[in-house]
């Protein structure tokens, strides 16, 4: 889902982990899209995803939050492998 997500956006997911309380995910953007849209689509359609097919939510409910508002982003250049060994 979350490469499906990527691709509608012209971005690819290079590595990712899906971790208990956290997502860590190198993304690849092009410099057309700002890097909170992307992330901000990733969220959100995920979230309506997770909601619709795995618990059973046919509309979104006030008050219903899936990811945390917040997210940390760095730029990889020079320390790709870095991020990668993080990651």
């Amino acid at each position: 889902m979350f490469h499906d997500l990527a691709r509608q956006k012209d971005c690819k997911i290079i590595e990712g982990h899906l971790c208990v309380g956290h997502v860590h995910t190198l993304l690849a953007i092009p410099t057309k899209y700002a890097v909170s849209d992307v992330v901000g689509y990733l969220k959100g359609k995920s979230a309506i995803y997770v909601a619709r097919n795995f618990l059973r939510r046919i509309r979104n409910y006030k008050g219903y939050h899936f990811w945390a508002r917040g997210y940390f982003v760095t730029t990889v250049g020079a320390d790709e492998e870095t991020v990668r060994e993080y990651i």
